[in-house]
C-alpha cells in the first residue's frame, strides 16, 4: 500500500514537472513573477545565510585547528582543511538544507494557501496555466539566485574561519592564507554550484507540488508544508551522494 502510493505521488509530481515547463503564456507577467520571487526567495535569504557561514566557517577553523593542534603538522594545513569542509559541504550541501526549511515551507504554504483559497481554480478559469505561471519563475528564481548565496556562504565562511584562526587559534594570517591557496582545485567551487543547482530544483519543485496539491483546510497546508520541508531534505542527501560519486568518484 505504501508503495503503490508512493509511486502515485512520483507520479504525480512529474504530471505537475510537465504542466510547469510549458511555454509562458505572457512574458511580462512571467517576468513580473520571477522579478517577486528573487525578492522573495532569494534576497530575503541572504542575512541569514551570511549570519550562518560567517560563524560555522570560524567554528570549523577553531574546531580543526584543535585537532590539527601538533607541532609536526604546519598551521597552514588548518585552512586547507578548513577551505575544503567549507566548499565541498558545508556550504552548497548545508546551507541548501536550511534553505529547504526557509525557502521550501514558504513556497508550500503560499500554494496551499491558494488552493484551498480556490485562487489557483479561479486562474484556472480564467484560462491561465497555474502551475507554470506560479512554480516556474520561482524555479528560475532559485536556480538563477541560490549559486549566488553558495559563493557568497563561502567567502563568508573563509573570512570567518580568518578570523578565527588569527584572533582565537593564534594562526598568523600568512599562514592562513598560504593554506588557502595551497593545492586548490577549481573544480571543488564548480562541484558546489552544480550541486547548488540540482539542490535549488529539488526545493522548489518538491515544495511546490506539496503546496499546490493540498486538499483539505489551513491544517492539511501546514502538514503539507512539513512534508515538503521532510522531502526536499531527504531529496537533497541522496542527490548529494549520488552527484558526489559521479563528480569525484573514481
Amino acid at each position: 500500500m505504501i508503495i503503490t502510493e508512493s509511486i502515485r505521488t512520483i507520479g504525480q509530481y512529474f504530471i505537475l514537472l510537465g504542466q510547469t515547463i510549458k511555454r509562458p503564456e505572457n512574458y511580462k507577467e512571467y517576468w513580473k513573477a520571477f522579478m517577486r520571487d528573487l525578492d522573495l526567495l532569494g534576497l530575503s535569504s541572504v542575512w541569514i545565510v551570511s549570519i550562518i557561514s560567517l560563524f560555522v566557517g570560524a567554528i570549523v577553523t577553531i574546531q580543526t585547528a584543535l585537532n590539527l593542534d601538533d607541532p609536526l603538522i604546519p598551521d597552514y594545513y588548518v585552512a586547507l582543511a578548513a577551505r575544503e569542509s567549507l566548499i565541498l559541504e558545508f556550504s552548497p550541501t548545508m546551507v541548501s538544507l536550511i534553505l529547504a526549511g526557509k525557502v521550501g515551507s514558504n513556497i508550500a504554504s503560499t500554494l496551499g494557501s491558494m488552493r484551498v483559497t480556490e485562487q489557483i481554480d479561479a486562474l484556472e478559469v480564467m484560462g491561465i496555466n497555474p502551475a507554470s505561471y506560479l512554480i516556474l519563475p520561482k524555479i528560475i528564481a532559485t536556480i538563477f539566485f541560490n549559486p549566488i548565496l553558495i559563493i557568497l556562504s563561502m567567502f563568508l565562511g573563509l573570512f570567518g574561519g580568518f578570523l578565527a584562526a588569527t584572533y582565537v587559534s593564534d594562526i598568523t594570517p600568512a599562514d592562513f592564507i598560504q593554506g588557502l591557496q595551497l593545492e586548490f582545485n577549481p573544480f571543488y567551487v564548480t562541484y558546489a554550484l552544480i550541486k547548488t543547482v540540482v539542490f535549488a530544483f529539488i526545493i522548489t519543485t518538491i515544495s511546490a507540488f506539496y503546496g499546490f496539491t493540498v486538499k483539505g483546510g489551513a491544517i492539511q497546508v501546514g502538514i503539507n508544508a512539513t512534508k515538503a520541508v521532510v522531502t526536499s531534505s531527504v531529496a537533497i542527501i541522496i542527490a548529494n551522494y549520488i552527484l558526489t560519486q559521479v563528480l569525484l568518484g573514481k
